[in-house]
């Protein structure tokens, strides 16, 4: 029995998978430019196969992080820990069969590179007995290696380069196997990508790739310029786990979403007569400090290993049934408890969760009524101040927020108590404090990105006060 894997539809519309056992054994390289929809491609495997097989993502750019409150996957920030503590943490990934997310984000070139490799060198040298299969993605798999050298070390290019070329030849046989997306095949080392046996070709415009695209698909050189003309989310595949001739493929949808997007116009904002005084000399916002807080610590490498290592719950004996009642007041008081510690914000949903269930038995629940989803959408509500009535009195401000990413449901929660109960619009800072980031800039860019998808209204009245509507929902908050 083979699984299946829904990539998407071919030019007929007909059904196209990908063989997961296929894959395991053959490797898999994406290639295509920026904006081809690599990451899409990426994420809708991950989708697909999530709890089938240990899945290992190697994030340069954070991107897929926001796998960790939807399937369940450890995000770890690479930033907050040395080599030792990585290495460890890649141990017992292999050990205890984690899905992780690695997020690179943060670290300069060469610190991307040297974590890359300390943590891929501690996957291919795990015991024996730890070899379990897993897919192991790497997106901008060119950073890693390199086809020449670079502005980095050479030591550490070599250490990169040996690890990723240790995964893509030797991997198999220890139940590692490659998956790989570059924007420039000529930028990638060619014994790291002649090890894939399958391959999804993406849109690419220079002619040195679209030669080597066509010749890892066993096209004619004439026949390239069709590499050309794919559109977004199009790619050419080929491979014993998809197809033994060239398949157009158009990728299919996906649940969740990149903490960064795609750029979109937005309307200029009127320019004031003073635009030259504000660029020169600026203006305070008021209401901000002028020094933005700290950053929450890091969680602890042990706190990690830990939640890496920690078995599943033993069975339950069977208890009296409660009243609905009381378990909906326990569970608002454990997820108020949960908010209320110091540090909460900046945790992870899935680590949150084991203690939710501590805390749920603790109190007298055998049985903590949520799964992840849904502790993942209560925890967001509940960092905005909501803890009751969220499937009826808060149903429709649900209901408006469906398009956006998990992480930005509390914020904008956050906004629509506020709006419904005519407090006053939520500072920079709580908003930023509800979004798990220290970052006002980017609690600002947050609220932009709601105000472009067309979910609130900002304004800002003579004063200098912003109010925030909510036109769905015919809400406002008051001017602050």
């Amino acid at each position: 029995m083979t699984a299946q894997v829904d990539m998407g539809v071919d030019g007929n519309g007909k059904a196209v998978a990908m063989d997961l056992e296929e894959l395991l054994a053959t490797r898999l390289l994406v290639q295509g430019n920026s904006g081809s929809g690599k990451s899409h491609l990426l994420r809708r495997l991950l989708e697909k196969s999530a709890g089938r097989v240990q899945q290992v993502v190697i994030d340069p750019e954070g991107d897929f992080v926001t796998l960790a409150d939807a399937y369940g996957h450890v995000a770890i920030e690479a930033g907050d820990y040395d080599e030792r503590e990585i290495a460890k943490m890649a141990a017992r990934i292999r050990e205890h069969r984690a899905s992780v997310v690695l997020s690179l984000e943060g670290l300069e070139a060469e610190g991307q590179m040297r974590c890359a490799a300390v943590f891929l060198n501690a996957l291919f040298d795990a015991p024996r007995d730890h070899w379990y299969p897993a897919l192991v993605v790497v997106d901008e798999a060119q950073l890693f290696a390199p086809a020449g050298g670079g502005e980095v070390a050479e030591e550490v290019r070599r250490a990169s380069l040996g690890a990723m070329t240790n995964l893509m030849c030797r991997g198999r046989k220890r139940g590692l196997a490659g998956v790989i997306a570059t924007q420039r095949l000529a930028k990638l080392a060619k014994n790291v990508a002649a090890e894939a046996s399958n391959f999804l070709m993406g849109r690419t415009f220079l002619d040195i790739d679209m030669a080597r695209a066509a010749d890892l698909l066993g096209m004619e050189r004439r026949q390239a310029e069709t590499i050309r003309d794919l559109a977004r989310g199009h790619f050419l595949a080929l491979g014993p786990a998809v197809s033994r001739r060239p398949v157009a493929v158009k990728i299919g949808a996906v649940e969740t979403s990149a903490r960064s997007g795609s750029p979109k116009l937005i309307p200029l904002p009127s320019a004031p007569a003073d635009m030259r005084d504000l660029i020169e000399r600026g203006s305070p916002e008021p209401g901000l400090p002028l020094m933005p807080p700290p950053p929450p610590p890091p969680m602890p490498a042990d706190e990690v290993i830990e939640a890496l290592a920690a078995p599943p719950p033993p069975p339950e004996a069977p208890t009296p049934a409660m009243p609905p009642e009381r378990v909906a007041e326990i569970v608002a008081d454990v997820l108020a408890a949960i908010v209320a510690e110091a540090g909460s914000a900046s945790r992870p949903a899935a680590v949150l969760f084991q203690d939710y269930q501590v805390r749920c038995r603790m109190a007298g629940l055998s049985r903590p009524p949520l799964d992840l989803e849904a502790f993942s959408r209560r925890l967001a509500a509940a960092r905005a101040g909501i803890t009751h009535g969220l499937e009826d009195e808060w149903a429709g401000a649900l209901s408006v927020a469906r398009e956006l990413p998990s992480e930005m449901l509390g914020p904008f929660l956050l906004i629509a108590r506020a709006a419904k109960e005519g407090e006053a619009c939520p500072p920079d800072e709580r908003i930023a404090e509800v979004y798990g980031t220290s970052s006002l800039g980017r609690a600002r860019r947050l609220v932009g990105y709601m105000e472009q998808r067309e979910l609130i209204v900002c304004r800002t009245d003579l004063g200098g006060k912003r109010s925030i509507a909510i036109p769905a929902l015919g809400w406002t908050t008051a001017p602050a």
